[in-house]
Order: structure tokens, then C-alpha cells, then sequence
């Protein structure tokens, strides 16, 4: 009887769904409708729970698909061949991104939030593990660190062996694995890039499971302990990957203001998407920072070789055979992000060309294996890459009334606002309830305009013919010692600008000229308004072209970490640090007169029962703030100062408390736009709830702490 109910329930929605779309309405009865449910929506959404949101999605839905239905039946009657042509262009744009929405509401709403499978306290049951690190051409600098916190991992040493992947068979990298104790593995055919070299030591390797984290990855030392339980809880398991997390700023973070206050751009995917996927048993292999089955990998064949994105290709084919991926939602290592905007477009250029192969070589609408929930969360994340054109033509679209006096949606202004408000205002609302706490309003746009036109050649030639493109090593630890501006990068994005400011300043000289005869005044205001929000968007993404100066070698981390400072004159002085990073430290002074005839020697470091001393020269002393400079160290001491620094057991994780305010992050948008122009007025300090550990978490004694 209950099961009969739920599906008369379902059907009554349904049909009153359907109604709702189809039912036509004139502009003042759409008006009135639309202004209904968006205060209907705002009621709703001021208390958080999951029916709530449930109901905030369908209703944000119904809006968008009636202006879809309206759309196609009642705007696309046009006057002229080219009109019709550009016309039906713009409306499979809209398509796309009601598509693109209903598949992130379906993947976003229902997030697994998976908790840490805890390991036996027999020692003795817990599965080896070969924990690779490849590289290619990368510096040893960067390596290093990497290598170094691997070897620090709270794991059985006798079930854990560290390999350095080196594809680029340089000898300074041979020495060092012998300097340290790991494994050193070259290989003499360089096939397959990354994928060809993870391959390639499988074949070398016995270990039951694989880590693997990119070469620039330092792990914390209870990576192994917070993932390896879940594959003694679950022999289906294959994969469980964890977030990408970033000590460094990308370009946006960088050269953005108002991004330093945001969350990171990866922070929607590694956060709602990925737990999302989760619980569809659709999880991502990323490439770092997971850990894998062999057994599973060699069912598959290994690493998967067919495209440039073999991170996911590979989830992709282990999901087909029935095993099973995780996510776990803690940040448990943590690398440098892409340090100019250029190398940030070709990262993305590749993730999208990738991503377009598997779409050609291994629909996953396609063949055997998947589910359809499984199947849908591979769509979205295949056809968000597409987001290229659409992304231009909603950019430029008011260009084609303001410069050639085209028409291509064939309706009057009026019906238009009050079909398209709602729809975008609910939309952006329920997604600011939804994911405002990983993804800020209007960021997306700027994230997605900036990558757009360099995004619509290598999709589209990777649709045409998948083999096109090669891998490419996204270069890291890279030092920049002047500002400038990167106009290659933006040219698209400028020349689009001024465009849009031609035909804006076109539109007002013909209005005062009085040259719109016969033309609604709201088709003018709607097609000036469009193209100067496009305009504010595009002005906010040239910004990130601004490279600011980077000459620091080593990246500071917001910590606040516990520290002794030994003087010449044998004294000591206990304190905090506020910042630190593997070139030196910043400690607060309280008492200045008490550093002034002194020096410090050295320091010493104790967190979490690890201890290190480290010999330190003093650099700067002014406004309460002491600057120290580490001396070389040798590779044992530099071993346990990686375990402090970057392999604290909650290194990563905070509480920030982010919360999407739309019309802040407008403000702060229109600021980055003023200081495009203007320059910055003044430095803007990056938040230390960024990096700053505020939780704890336990884990099991392997090498005697805790």
C-alpha cells in the first residue's frame, strides 16, 4: 500500500510538473509566477535541511525547463538565414547549460560523506604497499620533499617500499634514491608518458596495493592509515582517492584579490562532485594522492594508455568490471598548484582534450558494465568540458543586435525577462545553497571565461579525431622575478572586450542620435545589459593575466606551530610560529628588547612527538616580527623537518568558514576589475585559515608516537 501511494505521489508531481512547463502565459502572468516561487524558493532556503534543498532543486528546475520549453516554441521564428543560423546557435547553447544543470543538481545533492575505514590492530594483516612517485622533468627540488615525507609515512617500513619513477633517467635522481634508501626505477622506452611509466613499474613491483602521488604531492604521515583500512573492509575495492589540496596559490588565488578570500577553484570538484560520485560508486582516480588494488589494475590491463586524461580512463574501465571506488573528503597531502596562468590553460587544455577521447574511444553512455547513475556522473564531467563555445556565445551574443542589428531570439523584451530572471536567479540562488560553501557566485564564470577560447580548438579536434595530442607535463616550482602581463594568453578575452565596449558605446550614440525608430526600448536596455555584465566578467578574467612577482623559492604556510629558539648565549625562548616553510621561519616577538643584543642559533621544532633541530640565521628583526633562515641540513634532518611541516597529521585540515555572499563577491569581482586599471592599493594578506590546522586526527603507533 505504501509503495502504491509513493507512486501516485510521484505521478501527481509529475504530471503537475509537466503542466507547469507547458502552461502558457503572458508577460505579466509570468512576471507574477516567477516572482511566486523565487519568494517561494527564499522561504525555503532560509532553514538548511535535505528535503529542503531537495525541494529548492525541483523547483529551480521547473523554472529552468519552462524557459527552455518557452524557448523552443515560441522564439525561434526568424526573419533572415543567418539570423536563424546564429539564433538556433544561441538556443543549443541554453541546452547545454540546462543539461549541464540538471546533471550537477543530480550529482551535487546527494554527497557521500565517507568516514575513515579503521585498520586491525594486528599488524600483520595489513597489506603491502608499493608507493610510486613518477617524474619526468621535473626539478629535484621539487621531488625531493616528496620522496623525503613518503619515507615518513606512519606504515610498516616491511610492508612499505618507496619507488622513484624517473622517465627522465637523470642521474642526479639515481644518487639521491641511493642517498635516502628508495628504490630507483628508469625504464629505456619512454611510451605513454604517464601512464607507460606507472605501467612499467607494476611490472617490477609485487606490493598488494599502489600509491601513487605526483611527484610534487607531500603526503601527511598517516596517508596509508586513513585509506588502506577501506580495502581490508571491501575486496571489491579498486580505488579510493583523495582530495587535491594546494599549499601554493594558482594564478586566480594569485592575481585576484578578492580569490585569496574564496574557495579554491578545485575546492567544488574535490568536495560536492567527488562525494557525489561517491556515492554512486563513480569516484575518480585523479592521478595523485590514491591508492589502488593491483589485482584490479591488472584485470584492466594496467594504467589505462588510450587517452591523456589515464586517471580517469582507468576508473572509468575498473567501474566497468564491477569493482568499486571511494572518496574520502580529507585533504591528506597536499602539492603546488600551477604557478602562471598560462600553465594553468595548458593543464585544463589537456584534462578537456583527455576527457573528449574518453568520450570518443569509451562513451560511458555506451557499452556494458556501468549504471545509469554511474554513467550520468561520467557524462557531466565529459560534457563540462565542452563549455567553450556556449561559454563564447553567451559572451558575445548582444554583438549581433548592438553592431548588425540581428534579432536571434524572435520575441519581445518583455516576455524574455520574465522567462530568463527567474530561471537565472533561481538557479543561482539553489546553487549557492547547494555548493556556495565550496564554490562562490559568478567564480565559475570567470573560471570558464578565462579557459574558454582556448578550450573550443582541442575539444573540438579530439571529437573529430581522438589520437590528436599528446601529454604534457604541467611544469612546477618555477619562479617568476617581475610582473607583467600575459597577453597571449588573454588576447581572445581583450579583443572580445573591446568589442563589447565598441558596441556598447555604438548603442548609446545611436540612442542619443534617436536612431532606434520603431525598436522596443527594453530589447536596448536588455542587450545593453547583457553585454556589459558580459563585459565585467570578461574584465575580471583579463585580470588574472596581471602575473604578479614571484621570487620566493620556498611557499610559506600559515601555522602556528610550536617552537623553541636557542641563543649564542645558551638562553631559550619558547613561542609560535606564525608562518614556516622548508626555506626558513616567522615567528611574532612580544618582547623585542630581549632579541636585540642576541642571536639566534638555531630552533627546534616538537609537534605531535616529532622533534627537530635545525641550525637558523637570523635575517630580519622589525615591527615584532622575527625572520630566521634555515641552514643546509643534511637528508635525515631535512627528513624529519618535511614530518613536521608538511606531514602533520591534520596539516590540511581546517574549519574555514566559508559562506557565498553573492553580492560581496560582486564587489569583490568589480575591485579586481578597478585594480586591473588602477593596481593595487594595497597588499592583501592571504587568509591563514587556508593552511592553518585547527582539527587532529589519530592514528595507530607504527614508528612509536602517536
Amino acid at each position: 500500500m505504501n509503495k502504491i501511494f509513493k507512486t501516485l505521489i510521484t505521478a501527481f508531481l509529475l504530471i503537475t510538473m509537466f503542466s507547469l512547463i507547458v502552461m502558457p502565459m503572458s508577460a505579466e502572468q509570468q512576471y507574477i509566477f516567477g516572482i511566486i516561487n523565487i519568494l517561494l524558493l527564499f522561504v525555503i532556503g532560509f532553514k538548511k535541511s535535505k528535503k529542503r534543498l531537495l525541494t529548492m532543486v525541483f523547483i529551480s528546475l521547473l523554472m529552468s525547463t519552462r524557459y527552455l520549453y518557452w524557448r523552443a516554441t515560441n522564439t525561434l521564428n526568424f526573419n533572415t538565414t543567418i539570423e536563424a543560423v546564429l539564433g538556433s546557435g544561441l538556443f543549443m547553447a541554453e541546452i547545454y547549460s540546462w543539461i549541464i544543470l540538471v546533471l550537477g543538481y543530480f550529482q551535487t545533492s546527494w554527497p557521500l560523506n565517507r568516514k575513515i575505514a579503521p585498520l586491525p590492530k594486528d599488524v600483520s594483516q595489513w597489506p603491502t604497499v608499493d608507493i610510486y612517485i613518477p617524474t619526468y622533468n621535473e626539478s629535484l627540488d621539487v621531488v625531493r620533499d616528496t620522496v623525503l615525507a613518503a619515507q615518513a609515512i606512519d606504515y610498516p617500513q616491511d610492508k612499505m617500499k618507496v619507488y622513484i619513477l624517473d622517465d627522465g633517467s637523470r642521474e642526479e635522481f639515481k644518487q639521491f634514491a641511493g642517498d635516502v634508501g628508495v628504490t630507483y626505477i628508469e625504464r629505456e622506452v619512454h611510451d605513454h608518458a604517464k601512464a607507460g611509466n606507472l605501467n612499467h613499474a607494476m611490472g617490477l613491483t609485487d606490493g598488494e596495493l599502489i600509491c601513487v602521488f605526483d611527484c610534487d604531492h607531500i603526503s601527511t604521515r598517516i596517508f596509508l592509515q586513513a585509506t588502506v583500512g577501506s580495502f581490508l573492509e571491501d575486496p571489491k575495492l579498486a580505488l579510493i582517492q583523495t582530495p587535491h589540496y594546494f599549499y601554493s596559490s594558482d594564478p586566480f588565488e594569485r592575481n585576484l584579490s578578492a580569490a585569496k578570500d574564496a574557495p579554491h577553484e578545485g575546492a567544488l570538484f574535490y568536495g560536492p562532485v567527488q562525494r557525489g560520485n561517491d556515492n554512486w560508486n563513480a569516484t575518480f582516480f585523479c592521478g595523485s594522492c590514491a591508492v589502488m588494488r593491483r589485482s584490479a589494475l591488472e584485470e584492466i590491463g594496467g594504467i589505462a594508455v588510450e587517452t591523456v586524461t589515464e586517471d580517469a580512463h582507468t576508473a572509468l574501465k575498473l567501474q566497468r568490471l564491477g569493482w568499486n571506488s571511494a572518496f574520502i573528503d580529507i585533504p591528506l597531502a597536499a602539492g603546488l598548484a600551477t604557478e602562471r596562468l598560462a600553465l594553468h590553460v595548458n593543464q585544463r587544455i589537456r584534462w578537456a582534450r583527455g576527457m573528449t577521447q574518453i568520450f570518443r574511444v569509451d562513451n560511458p553512455m555506451l557499452g556494458r558494465g556501468l549504471t545509469f547513475p554511474q554513467r550520468l556522473c561520467y557524462l557531466n564531467a565529459m560534457l563540462h568540458f565542452q563549455y567553450g563555445l556556449p561559454r563564447i556565445i553567451f559572451l558575445t551574443a548582444p554583438l549581433l543586435f548592438m553592431l548588425f542589428n540581428l534579432n536571434i531570439i524572435a520575441s519581445s523584451a518583455s516576455m524574455i525577462f520574465a522567462y530568463a530572471l527567474p530561471h537565472l536567479i533561481m538557479s543561482v540562488y539553489v546553487n549557492s545553497k547547494n555548493i556556495g560553501k565550496y564554490r562562490y557566485s559568478f567564480w565559475g564564470e570567470i573560471y570558464e571565461t578565462v579557459m574558454a577560447f582556448s578550450l573550443v580548438l582541442p575539444t573540438l579536434l579530439s571529437l573529430v579525431s581522438p589520437k590528436l595530442g599528446k601529454f604534457n607535463v604541467t611544469d612546477k616550482g618555477d619562479l617568476l622575478d617581475k610582473s607583467y602581463m600575459d597577453y597571449l594568453t588573454v588576447r581572445p578575452l581583450i579583443i572580445t572586450a573591446l568589442l563589447l565596449i565598441t558596441g556598447i558605446s555604438w548603442v548609446v550614440i545611436r540612442y542619443l542620435l534617436n536612431d532606434f525608430q520603431g525598436i522596443d526600448p527594453l530589447v536596448i536596455v536588455l542587450n545593453l545589459t547583457w553585454a556589459t555584465y558580459s563585459l565585467f566578467i570578461i574584465l575580471a578574467s583579463i585580470a588574472v593575466g596581471k602575473e604578479t612577482r614571484q621570487i620566493r623559492k620556498h611557499t610559506r604556510i600559515n601555522a602556528s606551530l610550536p617552537i623553541t629558539l636557542h641563543f649564542d648565549d645558551g638562553a631559550e625562548l619558547t613561542t609560535t610560529t606564525e608562518d614556516i616553510s622548508m626555506g626558513g621561519v616567522r615567528i611574532a616577538v612580544n618582547k623585542m628588547s630581549e632579541l636585540r643584543q642576541r642571536n639566534v642559533t638555531s630552533i627546534t621544532l616538537n609537534v605531535q612527538r616529532d622533534e627537530v633541530t635545525v641550525p637558523v640565521e637570523m635575517v630580519s628583526l622589525e615591527s615584532n616580527q622575527l625572520r630566521l633562515e634555515f641552514l643546509p641540513i643534511d637528508l635525515n634532518l631535512r627528513r624529519k623537518l618535511v614530518r613536521i611541516i608538511f606531514g602533520r597529521a591534520d596539516a590540511w585540515i581546517h574549519q574555514a568558514d566559508y559562506k557565498d555572499k553573492p553580492f560581496k563577491e560582486l564587489a569583490g569581482i568589480t575591485r579586481c576589475i578597478f585594480e586591473l586599471f588602477f593596481g593595487r592599493r594595497q597588499k592583501v594578506k592571504a587568509p591563514a585559515t587556508r593552511t592553518k590546522a585547527k582539527a587532529s586526527l589519530s592514528v595507530q603507533s607504527i614508528n612509536g608516537d602517536e
